[in-house]
C-alpha cells in the first residue's frame, strides 16, 4: 500500500467534441456527457494502431465511456459506440462544416468542466443525428442549434417583443447588442432592420417549425444566418473559427 487515494470509477454516455494529442500514443478527448457535463480525459495509447477504442473517441461519435476520476485530467478506461455519426457526416462537406460548428459552439458555451448540461447534450445529439439523416439543410439545422444553444445559455434572442423594454411586437428593428428586435423607442444607433420574413424564419427554427424554415427563401436564410452568427460571435466576445467555413450553398 502507498497510501494514494484511490481513483473514483464513473461511466457515462457522451458525444465527443473534440481531440488532441498527448505524447507519442495518448489523446485528450473532450467529451459533453448526459449527467456529468463536460469531461477532459486521457484516453491513452488510441493512437497506437492495434488501439481497441480509438476509433470510438473521434469527433461527432456517442459514446459510452467508463473514467477514472484524475487530479488534473480523468482517465478514459473503457468506451462503447452508441452510434457513430461521424461515419455520415464526414461524407457531406456542408453537413461537416455545419457538424464542427455545433460541436465547437457546444465546447465554447459549456465554460465549467463537469457542471450538468444535459439540455445542450440532449441538443448536440439531437443535431447531429438529423445532419446525419441528411433530410433537412445542414444550415438551417446549425441555425436552429445556434438559436437553441444560445437559449439554453441564457442569452435567447428577442424575435417578437422589444428585447429591452419588453413592448410587444413585431418590430421593424434588430440590434445585436440589445439582443434582438427592438422598438422604435429602444433603437440603438446603427440597428439593422431585417427583413419581417426572416425573423419568421429564425422564429420558426427557435420553435422546432420545420414546415415554415424550409419553405424559405435563400435570401432570407442568408439574411437570416447572418443574425444569428452576429448574436453568437457578440456573446461568446469573439467568433467561432469553424462558422466562417461552413458551406452555405
Amino acid at each position: 500500500m502507498n497510501g494514494s487515494t484511490p481513483q473514483a470509477l464513473y461511466r457515462d454516455e457522451g458525444v465527443v467534441l473534440r481531440t488532441q494529442k498527448l505524447g507519442e500514443a495518448d489523446r485528450i478527448v473532450t467529451v459533453l456527457t448526459r449527467r456529468t457535463g463536460k469531461v477532459r480525459a486521457v484516453a491513452k495509447g488510441v493512437r497506437r494502431t492495434k488501439s481497441k477504442f480509438g476509433a470510438r473517441l473521434e469527433p461527432f461519435s456517442h459514446v459510452d465511456l467508463q473514467l477514472y476520476t484524475g487530479r488534473n485530467l480523468d482517465i478514459v478506461s473503457q468506451a462503447e459506440s452508441i452510434r457513430p455519426y461521424g461515419t455520415e457526416i464526414v461524407s457531406d462537406y456542408r453537413a461537416y462544416t455545419a457538424g464542427t460548428a455545433v460541436l465547437e459552439t457546444a465546447d465554447r458555451l459549456t465554460v465549467e468542466e463537469k457542471e450538468p448540461s444535459l439540455r445542450m447534450f440532449l441538443l448536440v445529439i439531437g443535431a447531429l443525428r438529423t445532419l446525419a439523416e441528411g433530410q433537412k439543410s445542414p444550415s438551417l439545422v446549425l441555425d436552429a442549434f445556434l438559436l437553441r444553444a444560445m437559449s439554453v445559455a441564457g442569452w435567447e434572442p428577442a424575435l417578437g417583443d422589444c428585447a429591452r423594454c419588453g413592448e410587444a411586437g413585431p418590430h421593424r428593428h434588430f440590434s445585436v447588442p440589445a439582443g434582438g428586435t427592438v422598438c422604435p423607442s429602444c433603437r440603438p444607433t446603427g440597428s439593422a432592420m431585417p427583413s419581417p420574413v426572416t425573423i419568421e424564419l429564425l422564429e420558426a427554427l427557435l420553435s422546432g417549425d420545420w414546415v415554415q424554415a424550409e419553405n424559405s427563401l435563400s435570401i432570407n436564410r442568408k439574411e437570416g444566418s447572418g443574425l444569428v452568427a452576429a448574436l453568437l460571435q457578440w456573446h461568446l466576445e469573439r467568433g467561432l473559427r469553424s462558422l466562417p467555413l461552413v458551406d452555405r450553398t
